[in-house]
């Protein structure tokens, strides 16, 4: 799989995402939406930074289960509860991101949203990667 990142000069620098991602490979993964949930099915984490922690680390165990690596992250969708609080946590997440994923950022959104599955969740990523 080759991936492109495309950040063009017209538009603001990207933190923690790219601005668009060319990828060639033969095999598309859809990634469900994770949080922070452990092998019990219960939530842990006190704080969005740890919570964000665990839903990535769980992305990233669904994509190497299915042969992938962070490198083949095509897009990643992240739906927080509270924005302001995403954004008052940024360099954090940003560090907790690198540790786990490096520094290759896929397309990235960050959505609002009033709830999510598990009340107790305060953040959910989903995404898709392409594979070789």
């Amino acid at each position: 799989m080759s991936a492109e990142r495309v950040n063009p000069p017209g538009l603001s620098p990207p933190a923690g995402f790219s601005h668009a991602v060319v990828v060639t490979g033969s095999r598309v993964v859809f990634l469900a939406g994770q949080t922070a949930l452990d092998a019990g099915g219960k939530v842990v984490g006190a704080t969005l930074p740890e919570q964000f922690e665990r839903a990535l680390a769980n992305l990233l165990s669904a994509l190497a289960a299915a042969g992938g690596t962070p490198a083949d992250l095509a897009r990643v969708t992240v739906y927080a509860t509270d924005v302001a609080a995403y954004r008052a946590h940024a360099p954090e997440l940003g560090r907790r991101w690198r540790k786990l994923a490096g520094r290759d950022y896929p397309a990235m959104a960050v959505v609002q949203v009033v709830r999510l599955w598990d009340e107790e969740a305060l953040v959910e990523l989903d995404g898709f990667a392409v594979l070789p």
